[in-house]
């Protein structure tokens, strides 16, 4: 009876520095939701967007598909307006697709963000198409999409650090109106690196709109609002992490004052 109770101790005693262990070994984490495109395509827009359709996209003398455009819509789940307009006065937009296809099948059409101004950093142009960096390891990313009850889906296609071009669901948008959709990123794809810099964040490239066969693909509209990411932006701090930081390691290797080091 002694040896059962003193047994008990030890495993109660064992349990607690198992926990003990688990939690100090817990990783920190720093949960933000950023807005990465609002598309209000107002003073602060950063991008604009633009289209492209597959191979049996519909073509005539009038109008050529797929088309965009700004709209003064957006879902009022996310806003509470009754002239269109935010707190501060800012015109309130969706961007508006349009597509139209000669056949049913899986068609596609690409909405890509492209350069408001010329970037001199990358010899880029306005118009260029670019893509969008995201900060920190990135969870999740969510967008309102509005559906005409289309038996459609939109993915999101995301970049790694290596290069690597990944495709994920958004979802399905077989429903009408406005509805918050979500792509989970998957752990296997790395956003961090075993040296410093330790976070590697990827970008985001485009959305896709897919038709499927059994639907009718002869002229239809989708929306998109309010793009976010659920992004973890913990940072390591250690004595000399500032130099991680890509500003700086461009102000320390581009400065004038290497010039002909090691030579």
């Amino acid at each position: 009876m002694k040896h059962d109770s003193l047994r008990v101790v030890c495993l109660i005693f064992m349990a607690c520095i198992v926990a003990a262990s688990g939690f100090t070994d817990e990783p920190a984490h720093s949960f933000e939701t950023i807005i990465l495109e609002t598309f209000d395509h107002g003073d602060q827009a950063q991008y604009d967007w633009k289209v492209e359709g597959s191979k049996f996209i519909t073509k005539t003398d009038a109008v050529t598909y797929p088309r965009v455009a700004y709209a003064n819509e957006y879902p009022s789940s996310l806003f509470i307006s009754k002239d269109g307009k935010d707190e501060n006065g800012n015109t309130l937009n969706s961007l508006g697709i349009n597509g139209a296809f000669d056949r049913n099948g899986y068609n596609w059409i690409d909405v890509y963000p492209v350069l408001l101004e010329d970037d001199p950093a990358t010899n880029k142009n306005a118009g260029d198409p670019t893509e969008i960096p995201l900060r920190g390891k990135t969870n999740s990313i969510s967008m309102w999409v509005w559906g005409a009850n289309l038996d459609y889906s939109v993915d999101v296609y995301i970049r790694d650090y290596q290069g690597i071009v990944y495709r994920l669901k958004l979802g399905d948008i077989n429903y009408t109106g406005w509805r918050k959709l979500r792509a989970n990123v998957p752990t296997s794809i790395p956003q961090s690196h075993k040296s410093a810099p330790y976070l590697r964040p990827i970008k985001l490239v485009k959305f896709r709109i897919w038709t499927t066969p059994r639907e009718q693909v002869s002229d239809f509209y989708v929306y998109f609002d309010h793009l976010t990411a659920l992004t973890d932006v913990y940072e390591l701090n250690y004595d000399g992490s500032a130099i991680e930081n890509s500003a700086t390691r461009a102000d320390i290797w581009n400065s004038n004052d290497n010039e002909g080091a090691g030579e």
